[in-house]
């Protein structure tokens, strides 16, 4: 969980990028291709655009790669109304909320959005750095068997905590969804989700990991 996280100064607002967590969504580029160009040294301008347009933009990075700050008069970023962990095929869990990760060091990590390795193959655990593609990781994405007890409509707030089980799967709590392309979805407070590519019960964990020994501490 390592961060190389550079910041970009603006008269405004200031943009952060942490490389190791970025995985060319590109929403950034497409969204303001004259503050984000990768083509261009710094490739981040911050003060090319109107701060409140670069935030809306920094926001839609699904990672968290991109950070940013604001002075006075600018909405700072917070934790959407409901926490969602958004499963793709063959593409990592996408979390986005009140995500509280619970560092070994027994510190918690808060963050808003996320992009969490559920191949086995990343070299920055937990988060995901597109090895899947090499990897040729494969799985439809789908939540078609919920394994979470329902959720009141008035118990959806909190935050969402996240734990890397040692050689084994990510432990949520909290309230959560669980959605996935289709428009199927789930809530619930807790669940086991595979990290380690090879449970059967994806994204589910079924003990694959030890079968497979699966070896990831963070």
């Amino acid at each position: 969980m390592k961060s190389k996280r550079r910041s970009y100064q603006g008269s405004e607002i200031t943009v952060s990028f942490d490389a190791r967590r970025c995985i060319h969504a590109a929403r950034c580029v497409r969204g303001l291709p004259e503050v984000f160009d990768p083509d261009r040294r710094p490739w981040i301008a911050p003060d090319a655009a109107a701060a409140e347009r670069v935030a809306e933009v920094v926001r839609s990075c699904p990672t968290g790669a991109l950070r940013y700050e604001a002075a006075a008069g600018i909405e700072p970023e917070g934790p959407e109304d409901r926490n969602t962990i958004t499963i793709r095929p063959n593409a990592p869990l996408h979390l986005r909320g009140d995500l509280a990760f619970l560092l070994p060091e027994g510190i918690e990590s808060r963050e808003t959005r996320a992009a969490l390795c559920r191949c086995g193959a990343s070299r920055n655990k937990p988060y995901c750095d597109n090895s899947h593609e090499a990897a040729g990781f494969t799985d439809a994405g789908s939540v078609t068997d919920p394994k979470l007890a329902p959720l009141a409509e008035g118990d959806r707030r909190g935050s969402l905590r996240i734990a890397c089980a040692p050689n084994g799967p990510l432990i949520v709590e909290g309230p959560m969804e669980l959605r996935d392309s289709s428009g199927g979805k789930t809530t619930g407070r807790k669940a086991a989700l595979c990290r380690c590519g090879a449970s059967a019960d994806k994204p589910f964990c079924d003990g694959s990991h030890v079968a497979i020994g699966f070896e990831a501490e963070g």
